[in-house]
């Protein structure tokens, strides 16, 4: 068989795939910890169905990208009783980050990007299931520094590894731990599959393989992917996780819920 009939013949079994997962419904009084990421877009602050997805998303702990002080002006204005512990981080123009909790967080490290690009967030939350440590990132788009899309998809790659094993550093090996947000590529991306080495996993494929969180309107149509992941450690167990298709941004939310995982509490080392 030929090269490209290789090719063509995995991506038709990619495309069959079915899910690995399927969802959990919990014990009543299991304690859980429901979690949402969401690049909400700089360019159009305020937005009132991002705001809604937020809202209905009903998440414990929310994680947004690009947020900036006039998102933060209107999040906290229309979900502080929802959400009455909130932290944001201004930078850099699209870099803003924001974390939304029900319970209180606290924050751990802000870690510049050794990119020059866009810094991550980490924060411990005491939630339902103990404390746990969230990390959340916006990684480098695939384009280049001088805005190219077809070099940047090539160069870029390495740069989301750079960032993401700098970031990875100043996590703590001993809580358990989430790290999300627009990782800027799939899952077997350079950034994600550092993290899978380190024992984490992508939530989203497992349960919908084909679901995408981001799309894009050009000249010839339609473009989309799925560029936002929530990743977990052994520690924690998934039970379900979607994506919200609501709001304006070019990306949708990323729900998920998890439990303890006992065994892998007791194993997990990263």
């Amino acid at each position: 068989m030929g090269r490209t009939a290789v090719v063509l013949a995995l991506l038709v079994l990619a495309s069959c795939s079915g899910p690995r997962r399927l969802p959990v419904e919990p014990d009543p009084d299991a304690c859980l910890v429901r979690v949402m990421t969401y690049n909400v877009n700089f360019g159009i602050a305020g937005d009132e169905s991002a705001i809604e997805a937020i809202r209905s998303g009903d998440a414990d702990i929310v994680l947004l990208q690009e947020t900036t002080p006039e998102w933060e002006e209107a999040l906290r204005e229309k979900l502080d009783a929802q959400y009455p512990h909130m932290s944001f981080r201004h930078c850099c123009g699209a870099g803003g980050l924001a974390v939304l909790s029900r319970e209180p967080f606290e924050e751990k490290s802000y870690v510049d990007s050794p990119s020059g690009w866009f810094p991550a967030l980490i924060v411990n939350v005491d939630s339902d299931i103990g404390q746990i440590q969230v990390m959340n990132v916006h990684l480098h788009p695939p384009v280049s520094e001088s805005g190219s899309v077809v070099s940047g998809y090539f160069s870029t790659p390495a740069v989301r590894l750079e960032e993401i094993s700098s970031f990875y550093e100043h996590l703590d090996p001993d809580l358990p731990t989430l790290i999300a947000g627009d990782f800027n590529e799939r899952e077997g991306g350079k950034a994600s599959s550092f993290l899978d080495a380190k024992g984490f996993t992508s939530v989203l494929p497992e349960y919908h393989p084909k679901q995408k969180t981001w799309h894009w309107m050009t000249s010839v149509g339609e473009i989309d992917s799925r560029l936002d992941h929530i990743m977990y450690d052994e520690s924690l167990e998934p039970l379900d996780a979607w994506v919200l298709e609501e709001g304006r941004s070019d990306h949708m939310p990323v729900v998920a819920v998890f439990k303890l995982d006992a065994v892998g509490l007791d194993e997990s080392t990263h």
